[in-house]
């Protein structure tokens, strides 16, 4: 028998502030703020967004942008945060990084600086009460102009640090087919000023030139997706030999229609190419599927064994922003998971 993966110490690095919403949260918010949500999301969950023209990404955006417009106070903010942490916890994870883009919760709360501070208070708090570590890393959104995103970068600057409820990266999200990858570099020049690492979606909607492209201008050390990399040899090749992480999230993949199967996901050839892979949620509450269920996925639709899931909760710890303290703890612990036979 297979040991339970709920139980596998594990690292949570590519989860969404708003995505990351249990369901019967949103609809909770949706009606306290008298807030009409799509019937697409509301009548099935989790909703179909695949469609053969657009491959999903559009009906996406449009939902979600329907979910955060329910987020429109401190409380609801500080909910989200503390809901995603005790998710996390139940499932196993012991660090926990949460992406977010304060801008979308400014006008509610007195503006960005203050929507970056009660994340930042509440994972301070939540560490405190769940026991897992919360790190946020702050995003800019490729549809926004370039000059947003440096306002971005100097506010999670100021908040750099290495800990609990500290900015720990600076992030690229939304549509990779918009925008110029190049424009956002003096961006992430001023996060790495700070001290904050290099953490930005691409290599999902488009393909591997995308991950070159990125590695040139933004020098991640983590790559959101990235999954598509294995389309050129040479740009995997280049993933591997500068030890970028890549957080594959097989649930979004599959749910947009960039890989038919979670079977397609190439999980095996990534790793066989000496890739170290994170496995990720995304947006559990459009996609359906928490991070214990992307193990599940390794373990059912690509026949991975238990060293190899440990395998994995180790590329997540080692890839996370977690003091070293927190990871060496958790790598003990993926250690004493595998070697227990009573878990068998």
């Amino acid at each position: 028998m297979a040991r339970p993966v709920h139980l596998l110490p594990k690292a949570h690095l590519h989860l969404h502030f708003t995505g990351s919403m249990r369901f019967t949260t949103l609809l909770e918010m949706a009606e306290s703020h008298r807030v009409r949500l799509p019937r697409a999301l509301t009548e099935h969950w989790p909703p179909d967004l695949t469609e053969a023209d657009t491959r999903g990404w559009f009906r996406f955006q449009r939902l979600y942008d329907a979910a955060r417009a329910c987020v429109r106070s401190e409380a609801d903010m500080r909910r989200i945060v503390a809901e995603a942490a005790q998710d996390d916890a139940d499932e196993g994870s012991g660090w926990l990084e949460l992406q977010v883009d304060p801008t979308s919760y400014a006008p509610f709360v007195g503006g960005i600086t203050p929507a970056l501070e009660i994340v930042l208070d509440e994972a301070k708090a939540a560490s405190e009460r769940t026991g897992i570590g919360v790190g946020i890393i702050v995003a800019a959104s490729r549809t926004r102009h370039p000059l947003e995103a440096r306002t971005l970068a100097r506010l999670a600057a100021r908040y750099a640090g290495d800990g609990r409820g500290e900015v720990l990266g600076f992030g690229l999200s939304n549509d990779e087919r918009r925008g110029t990858t190049a424009d956002f570099a003096p961006a992430f020049g001023i996060a790495a000023r700070a001290g904050l690492a290099s953490m930005p979606h691409c290599g999902e909607l488009l393909g591997a030139e995308a991950v070159h492209e990125t590695l040139d201008a933004l020098h991640p050390v983590r790559i959101g997706h990235g999954v598509r990399s294995v389309e050129d040899l040479d740009v995997l090749a280049r993933v591997v030999n500068e030890d970028v992480t890549l957080e594959v999230c097989p649930g979004s993949n599959v749910a947009l229609g960039v890989y038919q199967d979670r079977r397609d996901v190439p999980l095996r050839q990534l790793l066989d190419a000496g890739a170290r892979v994170a496995l990720g949620a995304d947006d559990p509450l459009l996609f359906g599927s928490r991070l214990a269920e992307q193990y599940e996925s390794a373990r059912v639709d690509h026949g991975f064994d238990d060293a190899s899931l440990a395998r994995l909760a180790r590329g997540s710890i080692e890839g996370s922003r977690a003091p070293e303290a927190v990871r060496r703890d958790l790598l003990a612990g993926v250690d004493r998971w595998l070697a227990d036979p009573t878990l068998t």
